[in-house]
């Protein structure tokens, strides 16, 4: 399993604070963007996928925008475990990013922050998927 998968793994659970405090944790997601730190209702999967690879040492996109993972690393036909899934959400630039874990009956299942305002593991329509995206080094 790919070192940033298992870092992702140990932050499930992470959810968004209710009403104006933030929780750190996913502040520090944001900080790890050329943007910086923001308040946890700002949407955060890009931030925290940036942050696991970071954390990795490896360089990520940089960015708190999901699509900003369609330019990232190299194309890959096929989705592999831990691969960087990259989701329609809508028009550009909108999007969802997330680590793929699987996939079964057209839906494909992501380990991903801001799923359900939390770090999760959720499945979404397969038909989403605009972009799989490997590590040019790792």
């Amino acid at each position: 399993e790919p070192r940033w998968l298992r870092l992702a793994r140990q932050e499930l659970g992470e959810t968004e604070q209710a009403g104006l405090d933030d929780n750190p944790r996913i502040v520090a997601y944001h900080a790890s963007t050329r943007d910086g730190a923001a308040p946890d209702a700002v949407p955060w999967c890009a931030s925290f996928v940036n942050w696991c690879l970071e954390a990795a040492g490896m360089v990520g996109s940089d960015s708190k925008l999901a699509r900003s993972w369609l330019g990232w690393g190299e194309p890959i036909n096929e989705p592999r475990l831990g691969c960087i899934v990259v989701l329609e959400r809508g028009a550009a630039p909108k999007g969802h990013v997330g680590f793929y874990l699987g996939s079964s009956a057209g839906t494909v299942t992501l380990l991903g922050g801001n799923q359900g305002d939390r770090v999760s593991v959720a499945s979404f329509s397969a038909e989403r998927v605009i972009g799989l995206r490997w590590p040019t080094s790792g």
